[in-house]
C-alpha cells in the first residue's frame, strides 16, 4: 500500500516548478561565489591572475598594432574606424552567474575576428527565417550583380562562404582577394595568378571573402546587418546600447535606393564589432543555452549545431566559430569546447560540459588554451 502522503511527496518532487530553471541576467547580472556553484576559489583565482599577467604584447594604439601585424599584405591600409584598446579584461560565467571578472568589463573595445561569429549568427537568422532557403544554395541565386559570375565564383554556396573555403576571386571595396593574408612564399604575380581551388575543398582565412558574406547578407536582408543583430539578438538578450558594428569608408552600397554600409567581418583594416566584455558574455551565454534566452528561442538549435560542426576543409573550423578539434585543438581541453577568436587575444569560449563561458580581452593568444585549462581545473568534479 502506498500512503497518500507518500504519493503527494512524489508528485511534489516531480513537479516542474521544483526543477531549477536556468539563470538569465536582466539589466543587472547576479554574482555568485565560486564555492556556491562548485568551483575551487583558489584555482579559479589562478586562472584570473594568469589572464591578467599575460597581456597581448601589441601596441595599445590599435592602428599601429594593425599596420605592424599585417605589414606583409600589399596595398594594406586602414579603411574603417579603430580605437585605442584597454588592458586585460574578462569574465567567467558558471551556470549563467558571474563568478569572476577582471579589468574594465564595461569598456567598449575592438574585437576583430570575434565579429565573424556575430556575422555567422546573422546568416543563421536568415536561414531560420527562410530568407536563405539552404546553406547549400548557390549565392549567385541571391546576389546577381556579377560578384558571383563566372565558372569559378558561380559554384560558391553560402556554406563555402561560412566555412572560409570559397576561394572567391575578385575585388571588393577596392581590396583584392589575393592581397589579403598572402602566403609566406612568392610574390604578387604568384598570388594574383594562383590556381583557384574548388569551392569547399580548401580553407583560407581571408577577410575580403568574409566581407563578401556580409555584403551578400545585406542583399538578402535588405537592411543594415547591425540592425538585424540588434533587433533579433542583442536587444532580446539585454545587451547594452554601447556596442557598434562598422564597415569601411568605401563600403556603402545602394539597397532599395538607400545608402547602407556593408559591415566588415573583422578589424584588420579597421571596423568590425566594437563591444564590451559584458555584452560578449551575454552573447556567449545565449550560445551556451543553445539559442534560447529565458524561454525565447532566438536562434535555432539546428543552426548552432551546424555552426559548431567541423567543416570539410578544416576540422578546427565551423561556421565562423573555431571548434576544439583538429590541428588547432588545445591540448587537455574537451573537443566539445568551441570559441570565437580575434586578433590581440579576444575570445568568447563556450564549454557546455562544465556550463561555462569565458570571455577574455587582450590575453596573449598562445596562452589562451592554458587559461581554459586553469578554469576547468577549478571545476570540482
Amino acid at each position: 500500500m502506498i500512503y497518500p502522503y507518500l504519493i503527494t511527496a512524489l508528485l511534489l518532487l516531480s513537479s516542474p516548478c521544483l526543477v531549477a530553471q536556468p539563470y538569465f541576467p536582466t539589466e543587472t547580472w547576479e554574482n555568485r561565489s565560486p564555492q556556491a556553484v562548485g568551483l575551487n576559489t583558489e584555482l579559479l583565482q589562478k586562472a584570473v591572475d594568469f589572464a591578467q599577467n599575460n597581456e597581448y604584447e601589441g601596441d595599445r594604439d590599435l592602428k599601429v598594432a594593425i599596420l605592424k601585424g599585417f605589414a606583409r599584405e600589399p596595398f594594406h591600409e586602414i579603411k574603417g574606424p579603430t580605437k585605442d584598446r584597454g588592458g586585460p579584461a574578462g569574465l567567467i560565467l558558471k551556470d549563467g552567474y558571474i563568478v569572476a571578472q577582471w579589468g574594465d568589463v564595461g569598456r567598449v573595445d575592438m574585437t576583430f575576428s570575434v565579429t565573424k561569429s556575430y556575422l555567422s549568427t546573422v546568416a543563421g537568422l536568415a536561414v531560420d527565417d527562410g530568407v536563405i532557403a539552404s546553406v547549400n544554395d548557390s549565392v549567385a541565386g541571391y546576389v546577381w550583380d556579377g560578384k558571383f559570375a563566372g565558372a569559378h565564383n558561380s559554384q560558391i554556396t553560402w556554406d563555402h562562404l561560412l566555412t572560409q573555403s570559397s576561394d572567391w576571386s575578385g575585388t571588393l571595396f577596392s581590396t583584392k582577394d589575393w592581397a589579403d593574408r598572402p602566403p609566406s612564399e612568392g610574390g604578387i604575380d604568384d598570388w594574383k595568378y594562383r590556381e583557384l581551388q574548388t569551392p569547399g575543398t580548401n580553407f583560407e582565412y581571408n577577410d575580403v571573402r568574409v566581407n563578401l558574406l556580409a555584403y551578400s547578407l545585406l542583399q538578402v536582408w535588405r537592411k543594415p546587418l547591425p540592425m538585424v543583430l540588434k533587433e533579433k539578438i542583442m536587444d532580446p538578450i539585454g545587451a547594452s546600447t554601447t556596442w557598434r558594428w562598422y564597415g569601411y569608408d568605401d563600403s556603402f552600397v545602394n539597397v532599395d535606393g538607400i545608402m547602407m554600409q556593408s559591415v566588415s567581418g573583422g578589424g584588420h583594416s579597421g571596423g568590425g564589432v566594437f563591444i564590451s566584455a559584458l555584452d560578449h558574455a551575454r552573447f556567449g551565454l545565449l550560445f551556451l543555452r543553445r539559442g534560447n534566452w529565458n524561454g525565447q528561442q532566438l536562434i535555432s538549435e539546428r543552426w548552432i549545431d551546424q555552426a559548431i560542426t567541423s567543416s570539410a576543409a578544416n576540422e578546427s573550423y565551423g561556421y565562423m566559430w573555431w571548434v576544439n578539434r583538429g590541428e588547432r585543438a588545445w591540448e587537455g581541453v574537451s573537443p566539445s569546447v568551441y570559441y570565437a577568436a580575434g586578433f590581440g587575444g579576444n575570445f568568447i569560449i563556450i564549454d557546455n560540459e562544465n556550463d561555462l563561458v569565458i570571455v577574455t580581452r587582450w590575453l596573449n593568444p598562445p596562452q589562451v588554451g592554458e587559461m581554459v585549462r586553469l578554469v576547468q581545473a577549478a571545476v570540482e568534479k
